[in-house]
């Protein structure tokens, strides 16, 4: 799969799905949907769209030279020159489970060209000092208790726990959850400063773009105070409760959920 020198760095992308349909973007959060991770997406993107996916700054296949600060308006601006060495415009945005839907958010706002429509999950407009001090704890375990302890903590909040339970052996270890993050703890640091840091709340106003915002009434780190912002501040957004959801879209009837919601919202935008 190709790589392109943008903005500094080298950057490693996979397009796939339908070729020639309309276009989409999805992104996760600490982790990549490319390298045979699609099926952790929606699959209704997929059935649909032709989808580019990608690895973000020091993940993985993409380098990060690490002299610029980590912002999500940077890796907003890593997106905006990929898209447009592709040719691509008016590109649905899915921002799933945290950095992607917060990308999102500054593609829409700097480059509305290229963003047809925003949906988000996980996400939060600014990080309040419970959502940095979280973040922190994250980030001090993964560095002084290792990666698998920093896996376990982290998963155990971010999953249903019914889901949790039956499903933890596949959620944990080599190729669990965030095992992109196993072995390369400096990334992590970068993408915890640029989350930390966010705060859209002077753009998002600005937002023009058709936007979705899930609300997940069992997320305890980006909990429903931290989306409803999202929905008041952007004029066009639409806002959905699911009071069963936490911060991962996990299981079979809530991903079968998501892409309704999904194939609902893109195709009225």
């Amino acid at each position: 799969m190709p790589t392109l020198d943008v903005n500094g760095h080298s950057m490693y992308y996979e397009v796939s799905g339908i070729p020639g349909a309309d276009k989409a973007v999805v992104m996760g959060g600490w982790g990549t949907f490319c390298h045979g991770k699609q099926k952790d997406a929606p699959r209704y993107l997929f059935e649909t769209y032709e989808v580019l996916t990608f690895d973000y700054r020091g993940m993985r296949e993409s380098t990060d030279d690490y002299t610029r600060e980590a912002t999500m308006q940077l890796f907003a601006d890593d997106l905006a020159q990929l898209l447009d060495h592709l040719g691509w415009t008016n590109v649905h945005i899915v921002g799933m489970v945290g950095m992607g839907a917060c990308i999102g958010q500054e593609l829409a706002y700097a480059r509305p060209d290229l963003a047809r429509s925003l949906v988000m999950t996980g996400t939060w407009a600014y990080a309040d000092p419970i959502m940095v001090d979280q973040l922190d704890s994250m980030t001090t375990m993964h560095q002084e208790s290792g990666f698998y302890a920093f896996q376990k903590f982290v998963a155990s909040f971010s999953f249903p726990g019914d889901f949790y339970n039956e499903n933890r052996d596949r959620l944990l270890g080599d190729n669990g959850t965030w095992a992109d993050l196993n072995g390369n703890f400096a990334a992590h640091e970068r993408y915890v400063h640029a989350c930390n840091n966010h705060d859209s709340r002077e753009r998002l106003p600005h937002i023009k773009t058709p936007s979705l915002v899930l609300h997940a009434l069992q997320d305890s780190i980006t909990t429903a105070r931290h989306t409803q912002v999202i929905e008041d501040l952007i004029p066009n957004c639409i806002g959905i409760t699911w009071p069963d959801a936490s911060h991962v879209i996990a299981g079979k009837e809530q991903r079968i959920r998501f892409d309704a919601l999904l194939k609902e919202f893109l195709e009225a935008n």
